[in-house]
């Protein structure tokens, strides 16, 4: 890859960012303010997506369990689902891949607590299921995905739709969410 390649790929990813900050900043604070009000309930943070946006998934939980900024703290209770590759193609082989995210929602998840689904479509049809199944149980429900309206969207309380149509300006915006929605816990809970 060449300079301006680079450079252009920079600013693509920076100007994704700017209307991330004119257009979706009320989306994410109620994103935030869903996580807040559910950690303190005594609920947890249940998190999904495919590929990508399963690490990005995995990424969070992780933040919350360990610690992002604030080093003394207890940890805050949140799971990033699919990552038990037994259960995952358990659920997978008997009852299909749209089913994997669903299946655990069931298992585990309760009112109180909040689905976090990741899809840069809008669509991934695990989870919609998920989103669906978490509704069903009375748990909140959140998904970050692109502009394009993807099913998701009507099956959550809160969508952040970052406004760009590439996969990768998606991902890395909803990184940045990721990382805003964990500095605003440690900031509430240990006010």
């Amino acid at each position: 890859m060449n300079d301006a390649k680079i450079r252009a790929t920079i600013e693509d990813s920076i100007a994704t960012k700017q209307r991330l900050l004119a257009h979706c900043t009320p989306a994410i604070t109620r994103l935030c303010e869903l996580g807040v009000a559910t950690l303190r309930g005594g609920g947890k943070i249940l998190l999904c997506g495919n590929g990508g946006s399963a690490c990005d998934a995995a990424h969070a939980a992780g933040e919350l369990v360990g610690w992002f900024e604030q080093k003394q703290r207890r940890g805050y209770a949140a799971i990033a689902l699919g990552q038990s590759v037994p259960t995952l193609t358990a659920i997978g082989n008997d009852a299909g891949y749209e089913h994997v995210f669903a299946r655990e929602v069931e298992a585990i998840g309760r009112a109180g607590d909040l689905l976090i689904g990741f899809t840069t479509s809008g669509g991934s049809k695990n989870v919609v299921m998920a989103l669906k199944q978490a509704r069903s149980q009375g748990l909140a429900t959140a998904v970050l995905c692109g502009e394009k309206r993807g099913a998701a969207i009507d099956h959550a309380d809160v969508a952040v739709q970052v406004p760009s149509g590439n996969t990768a300006r998606i991902q890395e915006s909803h990184l940045v969410c990721v990382h805003i929605l964990c500095a605003s816990i440690e900031d509430a809970l240990l006010a």
